[in-house]
């Protein structure tokens, strides 16, 4: 995949993560990118260690579903990172 598949992957993924996992976790639209693209990384990287369930190959509906799994996976750590440094005060 190039460049531009992972960005438009990342943004549709990381907008389906923030809208299953909403909260006050921040950042605009450059930073849900970033995570998307992040998490569609970690998706494919989890997907590809389970045998059988294979990688980030395209722009379908089972590399989108890695992508989310991923970017949810990521909101989530970044969530507890956001919350964790801003109430320790």
């Amino acid at each position: 995949m190039g460049i531009v598949s992972w960005i438009v992957l990342g943004l549709i993924a990381g907008a389906l993560a923030k809208f299953i996992m909403p909260g006050p976790q921040g950042g605009g639209i450059i930073l849900t990118i970033i995570l998307g693209i992040v998490g569609a990384m970690v998706g494919g990287f989890i997907s590809t260690q389970l045998r059988g369930l294979g990688g980030i190959s395209g722009l379908d509906l089972q590399s989108m579903a890695i992508a989310v799994g991923g970017a949810v996976l990521v909101l989530f750590a970044y969530g507890l990172l956001v919350q964790r440094g801003g109430s320790g005060g």
